[in-house]
């Protein structure tokens, strides 16, 4: 069968009754606002992603984490904050998203606390730039359950890829996607899915159609290619690239670039799901990546408290009034295609 199949089958798997119940809830308050102008949520989210940690061992330049230009502080999730939430959300939760910023696998437990939310029947992914999955931790990874793991490939020579993945080496990134393709087919597992993400930008722009044949070979599952979110774009980037269909930025030809999409005065993300930082912090969705637009603080009150607390639906308020009043709003591409 098709991998991509097997997967879909798997996420399907998932869905129970309350599940579905709650999915129809959380779509059926998303129309209502859209027609009605004014922000009404019922349910839970269908989605959530949580940050296992802000650390990371590279230097990407479009990165809070490889720039080390967070002001929120870093460290690591604790684990009787993960289970606590996951105990409180796991029967309407369809699908945990276990990365935000920093490298999943400098997570001490990672693997742990990603086979205690499998364990509950959530569909679980986590995204990762694969140097350390040695042997070992390959193994552990397809024991754990996750679902599908997305490696970050953005060159396919040394050369390119170190453009973007500062301090980054390629061979460790495929050696340790060998390693994870070896143990799923050693084990006989379906999972996870295994995806090679390659970020297109104007340096690795000409090695597209190599990056899939790479995934080929070594036996990944699928190949993404994704457009790249620039912070300074107005007067041009040199990571721009020069294949328009990649690219989330306009040339206006003058000099100077816009975001290509319009912003549209509504968020599906705002109503299905959300982040939660590594210390419990709850922010509107994965474009806050410093946690400026927090929602709440799981330390202190229980998820569905500030889900359906006033902060939260006045920050929706203002999004249907217009996404352009939101800072972090103005750089984003939801309602776009930005997949290749």
């Amino acid at each position: 069968m098709n991998p991509k199949i097997k997967d879909g089958l798997n996420f399907l798997s998932k869905l129970t009754l309350k599940r579905s119940v709650n999915a129809a809830q959380v779509v059926g308050s998303y129309v209502l606002s859209k027609i009605t102008g004014k922000a009404r949520h019922w349910g839970t989210p269908l989605s959530i992603s949580f940050e296992p940690t802000t650390s990371c061992n590279l230097r990407c330049p479009e990165c809070p984490s490889g720039l080390r230009s967070f002001t929120r502080p870093t460290g690591m999730l604790q684990d009787d904050l993960f289970k606590k939430t996951i105990d409180e959300l796991h029967q309407k939760l369809l699908y945990l998203i276990f990365y935000f910023q920093g490298e999943p696998y400098l997570h001490p437990r990672f693997l742990e606390l990603a086979k205690y939310a499998s364990s509950k029947g959530i569909y679980t992914a986590t995204s990762t730039n694969a140097h350390y999955l040695n042997d070992a931790n390959a193994r552990k990874t397809v024991e754990s359950g996750l679902d599908r793991i997305i490696i970050s490939i953005d060159g396919t020579t040394q050369e390119v890829y170190q453009n973007y993945r500062v301090g980054g080496k390629l061979d460790k990134v495929l050696e340790g996607t060998r390693n994870l393709v070896k143990w799923k087919k050693e084990l006989k597992s379906q999972t996870p899915f295994i995806i090679f993400q390659f970020l297109v930008v104007k340096p690795n722009e000409h090695q597209i159609e190599e990056v899939k044949q790479l995934g080929k070979e070594i036996g990944v599952d699928d190949v993404w290619l994704k457009t790249a979110q620039i912070y300074e774009y107005e007067n041009g980037s040199p990571l721009i690239p020069t294949i328009d269909y990649y690219s989330r930025y306009q040339n206006n030809g003058n000099g100077t670039y816009s975001l290509k999409n319009k912003l549209i005065d509504h968020c599906w993300k705002m109503w299905h799901s959300c982040v939660i930082t590594w210390d419990g912090l709850v922010v509107p969705c994965c474009f806050d990546k410093d946690a400026e637009y927090r929602q709440g603080d799981l330390k202190t009150e229980t998820f569905k408290q500030l889900w359906h607390g006033e902060k939260y639906r006045q920050f929706r308020s203002t999004l249907l009034k217009g996404r352009s009043e939101i800072e972090m709003c103005k750089n984003c591409t939801e309602g776009t295609k930005v997949w290749g």
